[in-house]
């Protein structure tokens, strides 16, 4: 339970190192959007592991320690998702233009409206056995369910897909996007 006393000790700990942290938040990306995010993280994270403050020593230090170790999550999440990027290029055929993209989209557009329209655990059944290419029995672990009732639902869905789509809404010779 939060007290009052606690409430009112962060505002004056915010108050009085709120100004610095900016500072040195801001020295690190060089952004003052990013550097005022961080600030507010950093005072998020102290407020969640207020009862580690040592209240005899000066709390600017431990503040720091928050804000570096924000700043390095920051770093390690903005190199993952350069390097998460640069893998989705690789992975794209190559010399694909914006209309072959954009037909692709619309081309998956249109059969995520028709998958939606199956219920929920025929869904689940044609992700795992279609789209990932996991087994029948590999699907029946997975959902908890009896192989037989995997097959079935898998029949199920693709019937009403051939009912309800176009004969062939992706061509075979292109991978899903």
């Amino acid at each position: 339970m939060t007290s009052r006393a606690d409430t009112d000790h962060f505002a004056a700990l915010f108050d009085r190192h709120a100004a610095e942290l900016l500072r040195y938040c801001f020295r690190r990306p060089a952004n003052a959007s990013a550097a005022e995010d961080l600030v507010s993280l950093v005072f998020l994270e102290a407020w969640r592991l207020r009862d580690r403050l040592d209240t005899d020593a000066d709390p600017l230090p431990w503040l720091y320690g928050i804000a570096t170790n924000l700043l390095r999550q920051r770093w390690r999440m903005r190199r993952r998702h350069a390097a998460a990027l640069t893998r989705i290029a690789a992975v794209r055929p190559h010399g694909e233009g914006a209309d072959e993209v954009l037909a692709r989209e619309h081309e998956m557009r249109v059969v995520l409206e028709a998958v939606a329209g199956l219920p929920r655990r025929e869904q689940d059944v044609l992700a795992l056995c279609v789209w990932t290419g996991l087994s029948y029995e590999e699907a029946a672990r997975v959902l908890g369910v009896p192989v037989g009732t995997v097959r079935s639902r898998l029949s199920r869905a693709r019937e009403r897909l051939r009912a309800t789509t176009s004969p062939t809404p992706l061509r075979p010779d292109r991978p899903l996007p």
